[in-house]
């Protein structure tokens, strides 16, 4: 999927996906989008900022990967000490009735403040106490607990990696300040003119660069049964990820 941290201003990212059936696999029916680093707030913040949300098919035909990354990017020399914020609420919500409206929430919290030690509680998936913008922890025990980091869970049921990750970015970015000219940088190589030496500005198919290379996120990764998440519901899904207090 690719995703693109200076186009988007909103919160979050949503995606409307299909499940033809158990074991059938996912098919992306509509994004709304991505978001890096797109207010003051979440450059002071970075671990509150949700980047992308993942879904696609798993490592067996009746399961899914969920994924959910933030603080983008990473620096190599960072990647060694990132840890996740211990006093927010990491949330993948899913909606199984085409209404809109979470029907079960997978939510993360971490203890420790720092890389070393650092474990993650994973609870649900599990129908929320509170929907929409109010949010709540879940009163139920974690189903999965361990360092970050680390492939935690079981292979048959829920599996769970919270960890650095790289953050790879593929753009023509150099076009795309083209054509959002108020996001381009005010000095540096991509400050310049609106061209990459070819005729029609745009850079030839198979040349596409990863801004991004050497830089990681730490990310939120699930792999489960497709049956969890469309239990009392229908086989469309909808997949958006939240972070809060």
């Amino acid at each position: 999927m690719l995703h693109c941290p200076l186009a988007s201003r909103l919160a979050r990212m949503a995606v409307a996906l299909a499940i033809t059936g158990l074991g059938a696999g996912v098919a992306l029916r509509t994004l709304h989008s991505s978001d890096h680093q797109d207010t003051p707030e979440v450059e002071l913040s970075p671990r509150m900022d949700v980047n992308d949300v993942y879904a696609f098919p798993g490592s067996g035909t009746d399961r899914i990967v969920l994924v959910m990354t933030t603080s983008s990017p990473i620096t190599p020399a960072q990647s060694a000490g990132a840890a996740f914020d211990p006093d927010l609420l990491y949330q993948i919500k899913i909606d199984n009735d085409d209404d809109a409206v979470e029907d079960l929430v997978i939510q993360a919290t971490f203890n420790g403040s720092t890389a070393a030690g650092q474990t993650v509680e994973l609870r649900g998936p599990v129908a929320p106490d509170l929907t929409g913008m109010r949010t709540t922890l879940v009163d139920v025990e974690p189903a999965v607990t361990g360092a970050i980091n680390t492939t935690l869970g079981s292979s048959g049921g829920i599996q769970v990696f919270a960890g650095v990750r790289d953050d790879p970015f593929f753009l023509d970015l150099e076009q795309f300040f083209c054509i959002i000219p108020d996001r381009r940088p005010a000095t540096g190589p991509l400050s310049g003119a609106c061209t990459t030496g070819v005729s029609n500005g745009f850079r030839p198919a198979g040349q596409a660069v990863d801004y991004l290379a050497g830089y990681n996120t730490l990310a939120i990764v699930i792999e489960l049964p497709e049956s969890m998440l469309t239990a009392g519901g229908t086989s469309k899904l909808g997949i958006w990820g939240t972070i809060s207090r």
